[in-house]
């Protein structure tokens, strides 16, 4: 075992380094300044400076999700760790792995309500999968090592290692990740040989089956999504896939029913509420998802595949529960499916096919777009259309109608490609991901589908695009509304519209310009296409202002506590064969 000594400062920068670690983002504050110091030193860690703590959580999250690799922040205590809280928040809920270093006031003044001090630990604690205070110099290159092996192994998300003032100017021993035990954090990934059979039993001579998938394939890695693909393929069974899900199975692939949920397409909602087999792969049964508890999915069979053994049973009562990880459990299922000679009832499937065809002949998404007022969907439809041959493409989003259109209306062929905020709906998210995402991908086109409400949430980010140079593409579809809260208050509240817009919005070209960056308007349909293009011939950061049509609302829509089999459609949808089933109400 190799031991050296160095101060708790410089092992926070060695066990970075030892982990593999690129990119930090953070901010500096009094209770960090010496590993800040180290961090000047050295020249192998990037710093990525940006403008709040929420930002830097937000763009470690990008990075994570786009890397596979865990995300890092610093930043210093009190407010640094209090404001990193949402993002913290964020990335347990959709499980992504990033790792938060606080720093906290020395040791001696804990608990004394000195400048800047917060209970970080306890703050955070709920909004972590682990979190550290280190108090001893000596415990800090362990700890440090065990939070990164936390945070990537099982079920991902954030931990937290928050680090007293003292110990970091104190000098100790440091120790390497290889001499680490990190053995008592072991989660369970190889799934139930019998529960394996059972399913591959299920598959066999399952008449209306589906794959529901999510989150947790992507985060399982490349393998898992390869593996996905082969089954679904191979047995020719539909899949739909949660929000963020998407990529796992490609968009242009046979079997792809396209997302579902309470704005999922509807073929993908009625192939759930009526089949009679469900495979949940990594996902967990999330309320967007399900609707109606008592209404979901009432005849099927259920599967659930997912290494978090407290996902399992927590929502949905499944009767096939595996825990494991996705992709060890696909292997197995294939293994043994081939095994008992690649059998599904042919005949049925075809039926349960033609079904889902008749679903699809409704057209959920259908609209119109006439005038002069750009419809959003058409927005989004013609920015798909002009980068989805780009081969090297990366779509974020900030939270709300905007983010619904652009998963309903983008189609994503690889994992890794799609970043937004599903379980917490973190308005402000989309803008510092994709900092993050451009970081870990200098050369990629990456584009933020943003409302103006959510963008201007962090909108002072646009200050580290440009000090970095990264020509990070903002497309605002700007509804000068909070579009899904108004949308809810039209259907929901009466048409009261309380507090649902601002009267106050910038002009978003002169911003950009005052941030040194490119700023576009597009407000007439004719101009959409060209304005894209300018975007995207640009080769640094720009604001794309584009107005569109004020009162759109985001369809299908699965009202709050109802079931899947009762979706609100657009006007533009062909409902006949919807009424007909009793499946659908037209608006």
């Amino acid at each position: 075992m190799s031991k050296k000594q160095m101060t708790g400062a410089r092992m926070v920068v060695e066990a970075l380094k030892d982990q593999g670690v690129e990119v930090v983002f953070g901010y500096p504050g009094g209770a960090v300044l010496p590993i800040y110091d180290e961090i000047f030193q050295q020249n192998r860690i990037r710093h990525v400076l940006v403008r709040h703590e929420q930002g830097a959580v937000h763009a470690a999250e990008g990075y994570a999700r786009s890397t596979g690799k865990p995300g890092v922040v610093l930043v210093t205590s009190g407010p640094g760790a209090t404001n990193a809280v949402t993002g913290l928040t964020d990335a347990l809920l959709d499980s992504i792995p990033i790792v938060v270093l606080t720093g906290q006031v020395p040791t001696f003044m804990i608990g004394t309500d000195g400048f800047q001090e917060a209970d970080t630990v306890g703050i955070t604690r709920p909004c972590t999968k682990h979190n550290w205070l280190v108090k001893e110099t000596d415990r800090l290159a362990p700890v440090l090592h065990e939070a990164f092996h936390v945070a990537v192994s099982g079920r991902p998300g954030p931990v937290l290692v928050d680090i007293p003032k003292d110990v970091q100017f104190a000098t100790g021993t440091y120790v390497s990740p290889k001499d680490t035990k990190t053995s008592h954090y072991a989660p369970r990934t190889k799934g139930d040989a019998d529960m394996v059979r059972a399913l591959v039993e299920a598959i066999e001579g399952a008449k209306r089956p589906v794959f529901y998938t999510g989150g947790g394939v992507i985060n399982s890695g490349p393998k898992a999504s390869r593996l996905l693909r082969e089954l679904v393929d191979t047995t020719g069974f539909p899949i739909t896939s949660t929000l963020m899900g998407l990529g796992a199975y490609p968009a242009s692939g046979k079997g792809w029913l396209g997302m579902l949920g309470m704005h999922g397409l509807y073929e993908a909602n009625l192939a759930m509420h009526d089949c009679d087999l469900m495979i949940n792969v990594g996902a967990r049964f999330d309320d967007r998802i399900t609707g109606r508890i008592q209404d979901f999915s009432p005849n099927s069979v259920k599967a659930h595949i997912d290494i978090d053994p407290s996902s399992i049973n927590k929502v949905i009562h499944v009767e096939m529960p595996i825990i494991g990880d996705v992709a060890s459990v696909l292997e197995d299922v294939l293994a043994v499916w081939k095994e008992r000679g690649s059998r599904v009832n042919g005949k049925a499937l075809k039926d349960w096919w033609k079904q889902i065809a008749e679903w699809k002949a409704i057209d959920c998404l259908k609209f119109r777009q006439e005038g002069k007022t750009i419809k959003p969907q058409h927005a989004v439809q013609r920015l798909e259309a002009l980068t989805k041959d780009h081969p090297d493409r990366y779509i974020c989003t900030e939270v709300g109608q905007h983010q619904m259109w652009a998963a309903q209306y983008m189609d994503f062929d690889e994992p890794n490609r799609w970043m937004t905020s599903g379980g917490l709906g973190t308005m402000g998210y989309g803008f510092p991901a994709s900092i993050g995402v451009q970081m870990a991908h200098p050369d990629a086109l990456v584009i933020n589908v943003a409302g103006e409400a959510s963008w201007l949430m962090n909108m002072q980010e646009m200050g580290t695009a440009i000090q970095y140079r990264l020509p990070v593409k903002q497309f605002i579809l700007n509804n000068e509304r909070l579009g899904m809260v108004r949308q809810w208050q039209e259907l929901l509240h009466g048409e009261r519209y309380s507090h649902s817009w601002s009267e106050a919005l910038p002009d978003f070209v002169k911003l950009a310009e005052a941030f040194g960056a490119k700023g576009i308007r597009i407000d007439d349909p004719a101009d959409l296409d060209e304005g894209i293009r300018e975007m995207l011939a640009y080769d640094g950061p720009v604001i794309v202002d584009c107005l569109v049509e004020k009162h759109e609302n985001c369809f299908p829509m699965i009202p709050s506590g109802k079931p899947h089999n009762e979706m609100i459609l657009g006007e533009n949808a062909d409902t006949r064969n919807a009424i007909k089933e009793g499946g659908a109400v037209l608006v």
